[in-house]
């Protein structure tokens, strides 16, 4: 894999920078066993988990989330 230095960064456009930061994030979300969380983070994983079972239809998909960012911009 090659590394971009930061000249080569900031040389893309605003979307394209925003693209590779969802390309690296999406990477790094194929392996989540390798991302340590806190207890902290772990609690309100576990938290958020429950919230959903008791209400499954409460929320958002994250799809229509990031449609509604987007449209924002």
């Amino acid at each position: 894999m090659s590394t971009l230095a930061k000249a080569d960064v900031m040389s893309l456009s605003v979307p394209e920078r925003i693209q590779l930061v969802e390309d690296i994030w999406d990477s790094i979300a194929e392996v989540p066993e390798t991302v340590p969380l806190t207890e902290d983070q772990k609690a309100e994983l576990d938290r958020r988990l429950d919230a959903y079972h008791r209400n499954p239809d409460e929320g958002s998909p994250w799809g229509m989330v990031r449609e509604r960012i987007r449209i924002r911009r």
